[in-house]
């Protein structure tokens, strides 16, 4: 069975400028290197799960620019159904700079221009479509209120949802209980659960407003855990040479959506987003770092 998922989220353009150190105001540089490319939280998700075998749908708004034709070719490339993808021409696509130095510390201004202009009409456009979903997945770099609609549109057709509260920030507990799956990372835990806790388990299950939701915290090098009201288990990472961490978070999310759209337990869910993750850092780079299934499922396949 093909795992169908639909994207709800963003999508940007990574301008990476990489140069001996940072500027000082008003001071112009000599920079050593120039990269554009591809980014975006929900963008990132899409072509993690489209390379792992799923058949997915982009909902997101992108501009009139040349930034747009960026977004456009990667999702070509990898398959991805852009039928519900708005060009809003009131809005320039989502850019995102990022200077780099010697050291490797970086400064990044995000623009999320269409990103946050999505409306309600643009889900409303897809809901048969979602409809026949397996799972929708949805961050916080689009309105938060088309977060809340995403879900709910979700919910009304019996739908599994996955929010990814990244980047961090503050969501009304009505928001978080509209999702099956809550998939932080401890700096966005801490965020949503107003710091309730120290403790990984007790913050969040915090967030929990029924049973049948289910917390996933991505604890980096050590894992991702589990937590639900009763119950929790953190599930151990993969050894790998890591090169680039960014990404990884993305890539996790579109392990897990592919791996609960096929049916597969939430251990085994966990185990292969974890895979997937892992193999994302061993590469630079958010999208183009994203691993094929077949070098999953052999990473799978050595470590068990």
């Amino acid at each position: 069975m093909t795992a169908k998922i639909v994207v709800v989220g963003s999508f940007n353009t990574d301008l990476t400028a990489y140069a001996e150190r940072m500027p000082r105001p008003g001071e112009t540089l000599s920079g050593k290197k120039f990269v554009t490319g591809p980014g975006g939280k929900g963008s990132n998700q899409a072509v993690a799960a489209a390379r792992l075998g799923a058949e997915v749908t982009f909902i997101g708004r992108v501009g009139n620019d040349v930034f747009a034709e960026i977004a456009y070719n990667i999702w070509r490339a990898e398959g991805i159904n852009t039928d519900y993808v708005i060009r809003d021409a009131d809005h320039s696509t989502g850019v995102a700079p990022i200077w780099v130095d010697d050291k490797g510390e970086n400064s990044i201004i995000v623009i999320l221009g269409a990103n946050l202009n999505m409306q309600k009409s643009d889900v409303d456009a897809a809901a048969k479509l979602i409809a026949e979903a397996d799972v929708l997945i949805t961050q916080l770099e689009i309105n938060y209120d088309m977060v809340a609609y995403a879900l709910q549109v979700a919910r009304q057709h019996g739908v599994r949802t996955i929010l990814n509260p990244a980047p961090a920030g503050k969501l009304p507990a009505e928001v978080i209980a509209l999702a099956d799956y809550i998939t932080p990372n401890e700096t966005e835990l801490e965020e949503l659960s107003n710091h309730v806790s120290s403790s990984v388990e007790e913050a969040a299950r915090s967030l929990l407003s029924s049973p049948d939701q289910t917390v996933v915290v991505t604890r980096g090098a050590d894992g991702a855990q589990w937590v639900r009201q009763q119950g929790s288990l953190l599930l151990p990472t993969f050894k790998v040479d890591v090169v680039d961490t960014t990404g990884a978070g993305d890539a996790f999310n579109g392990g897990l959506a592919v791996a609960l759209a096929e049916g597969k337990s939430l251990d085994e869910a966990i185990r292969f987003a974890n895979a997937t993750a892992a193999l994302c850092v061993t590469k630079p780079g958010t999208a183009p770092s994203m691993p094929q299934r077949a070098d999953v499922e052999a990473l799978l396949a050595r470590s068990s």
